[in-house]
């Protein structure tokens, strides 16, 4: 494991999850509740299936940290590959 594949870099590329929420309003709830993770600065939803959103922060901010917070709402949230340089 290196700092890259456990944290969410702050930048431009931000960090990728999968998720198993559909709804619009569990997809609102997952981003208020991301928001409040300090150095989170936005939540991207896309509109396909399956549905994933993307994490741009302010610092460093532990993906164990993001999983925990999307799991206590009743979904998972699983980080995607490493993104390419």
């Amino acid at each position: 494991m290196s700092i890259i594949s456990e944290n969410v870099i702050p930048g431009n590329h931000g960090k990728v999850f999968g998720t198993n929420a559909k709804e619009a309003n569990d997809l609102r709830r997952i981003e208020e509740n991301l928001l409040k993770i300090e150095g989170v600065k936005n939540v991207i939803f896309n509109d396909d299936f399956p549905v994933e959103f993307t994490v741009h922060t302010t610092k460093m901010v532990e993906i164990k940290e993001i999983e925990k917070m999307v799991k206590g709402l009743g979904f998972h949230a699983i980080p995607k590959g490493l993104f390419a340089l």
